[in-house]
């Protein structure tokens, strides 16, 4: 199973923009995501094309099973 940390903001075109991070630490809470969230927006550090980070909209752990069907050999 993997895990997938989504965390979602509003540019300053009024557009969504996803960030997402495998392997989320197992102890992570919800307070230590919107603080990072926080920094993100208030340091800049990621831009879209509709401009810079404005808002936090949400954010998600993401768990995903995968089940192989076929490898080839």
């Amino acid at each position: 199973m993997a895990k997938v940390l989504r965390m979602s903001f509003k540019n300053e075109g009024g557009n969504t923009v996803s960030i997402s991070l495998d392997a989320p630490k197992e102890t992570l809470t919800a307070a230590e995501v919107e603080a990072a969230m926080d920094l993100v927006i208030t340091k800049n550090i990621f831009t879209s094309s509709g401009g810079n980070l404005v808002a936090k909209s949400d954010a998600k752990i993401i768990d995903t099973t995968v089940t192989d069907l076929y490898t080839p050999a």
